[in-house]
């Protein structure tokens, strides 16, 4: 089913795609103008492919879902995400994957500031973030798992691979970083460790997955180093406390 967004109300947008979704299993929406929460708490099975920038809180609460963006997304994409796939064809605004707690996110191109914040994970729940070309500041801020990857591809003008204050409170997970990044901007409570067998195995799937959807070359972005941040303490802020 295709349906046009235009100038319409994201109340009205929502509640339409919601009706056909409860008898197609594939919606297509086109013109999509920065309307908001589209796709939130989509079940397992359904599928939608937005046309155009859609608005704040796309795929919130995403429960199983498949979302694909032909164009930019805005902010706070994949917000408190419980699981299914998200895939945007551009760059995203800030706090992608805020609080997410399983499924993943590829995005094609940048993304802003706070992106992986308070991203968790537990036990088979293991959400996982690709950003194909730099980030903003706070990268995996009070990150508690999962994982986050950064490629730094398309970077004409030579920024830095991540922002100031990355994982700044971060106690879990795991974030991959490729090619030079400025050490200054990495918080003080994190290892930069070279890569085991595991996470070159997780790494390498992941980043295939990657170049499947965007038509990327695999063997172009592994010849380059990564690095793997683990936080090293599981409380970064524990000297600000008075015990009782």
């Amino acid at each position: 089913m295709i349906l046009t967004a235009g100038r319409r109300s994201f109340r009205e947008l929502n509640a339409e795609i919601r009706a056909a979704l409860e008898t197609e299993n594939t919606v297509r929406v086109e013109d999509v103008n920065g309307q908001r929460y589209m796709g939130a708490a989509m079940d397992k099975g359904k599928t939608l492919e937005i046309h155009g920038t859609p608005g704040n809180d796309m795929a919130a609460y995403l429960n199983g879902g498949t979302i694909e963006v032909f164009g930019n997304g805005q902010e706070a994409i994949g917000n408190t995400m419980g699981g299914g796939s998200v895939t945007v064809h551009g760059h995203v605004g800030d706090t992608l994957g805020y609080a997410m707690r399983d499924g993943e996110i590829f995005v094609e191109k940048r993304a802003g500031s706070r992106a992986g914040i308070h991203m968790k994970e537990f036990e088979q729940m293991q959400p996982v973030v690709v950003v194909g070309g730099i980030v903003g500041a706070f990268l995996g801020e009070y990150m508690a798992g999962g994982t986050l990857i950064v490629l730094g591809l398309e970077n004409p003008y030579h920024q830095p691979l991540v922002g100031a204050h990355c994982a700044t409170g971060m106690h879990g997970g795991r974030i991959f970083l490729r090619g030079a990044f400025p050490k200054e901007n990495i918080s003080e409570h994190i290892s930069v460790l070279a890569l085991d067998e595991k996470d070159r195995a997780d790494l390498e799937r992941h980043v295939r997955t990657y170049c499947a959807r965007f038509g990327a070359d695999f063997a172009k972005i592994m010849d380059a180093p990564f690095h793997k941040l683990v936080p090293t303490t599981s409380r970064p802020y524990a000297n600000l406390y008075t015990p009782n």
